[in-house]
């Protein structure tokens, strides 16, 4: 903070301070309060209200531990989060390794600009398109019956078709991190194990994963956050069977009507995602401070 006021000085570093904490206030803590409120109080008439009725209760949570499916697919969306997650780790460590010290100049920026240009598109046209390849007669259909794979087209919407869309979708929030935090790396420290006689697993392990840990989990942070609260590829992309829990938020809201039982489902999202994110920060031993970095 005192480096906002060395910079801009006290009058306009007072006005951005300002306008952070005001940003703050309106769009995440007035929001949570309000949200952590409604979850805790029934559902009750406008005429009811500040009554004797109206006091804090943990019903709306109840109902979520007790319902026979929503329980299910709460832990199914954690959980299928953590698999989008490491998918989209899997694929991008060695991209950003190469892109980092293996490509050339022009490789790397052709790569760049082939992954940035889908992005030029919104997600709900990301998820459409991926829709389309899906599809009981799109083109993987197509070309896995054209390889003799197939004798007939299959359906591939489901949870794998969730997953897949969502990989795609945020595979830049994952990469992008790595690949700062690895362009930091010395190279002469990859030839010197290499010249010592280190196999390139040891080297990676030792040398490349511990170095690039804070991009991993800023990038795993950012991954998993956006896919557990994501709603259009759930909705584009998911089977009738394959519900995701930010479905039944938003019929609590907008189809069913009931804010104060969506409140509580989003608040319950919100606590295991942060559960999850502290203990991602505490596997990689990174603070928030330098994940945010």
């Amino acid at each position: 903070m005192s480096e906002i006021f060395q910079r801009f000085g006290k009058t306009l570093g007072g006005i951005f301070l300002a306008l952070v904490l005001l940003w703050l206030a309106g769009l995440v803590l007035v929001p949570g309060i309000y949200m952590v409120n409604a979850s805790l109080t029934p559902r009750l008439p406008p005429a009811l209200r500040g009554g004797s009725e109206d006091v804090y209760v943990l019903d709306n949570f109840a109902y979520l531990l007790n319902h026979p499916n929503h329980g299910w697919i709460f832990f199914k969306t954690i959980w299928s989060s953590a698999l989008v997650t490491f998918t989209t780790l899997l694929l991008c460590y060695p991209i950003a390794y190469w892109l980092a010290h293996v490509a050339r100049q022009w490789q790397m920026r052709l790569m760049l600009v082939l992954m940035l240009v889908p992005y030029l598109m919104n997600e709900v046209l990301r998820g459409l398109a991926w829709y389309i390849i899906l599809a009981f007669s799109g083109p993987l259909n197509a070309a896995l019956m054209w390889l003799g794979l197939l004798d007939e087209p299959q359906r591939w919407y489901g949870d794998g078709g969730v997953v897949a869309g969502m990989a795609y979708a945020y595979i830049l929030f994952m990469l992008f991190p790595i690949y700062n935090a690895i362009c930091t790396l010395d190279r002469d420290q990859i030839n010197a194990a290499r010249n010592l006689g280190s196999s390139t697993w040891r080297i990676h392990w030792r040398i490349v994963l511990p170095h690039a840990k804070v991009g991993i989990a800023t990038g795993c942070v950012f991954v998993f956050m956006m896919a557990a609260g994501s709603y259009v590829a759930p909705a584009l992309l998911g089977a009738p069977g394959s519900r995701w829990f930010t479905q039944l938020v938003y019929e609590w809201f907008f189809e069913i009507g009931n804010w104060n039982r969506g409140a509580a489902y989003g608040v319950a999202l919100m606590a295991m995602c942060l559960t999850v994110v502290l203990g991602l920060l505490a596997l990689f031993r990174v603070n928030l401070t330098s994940a945010i970095k």
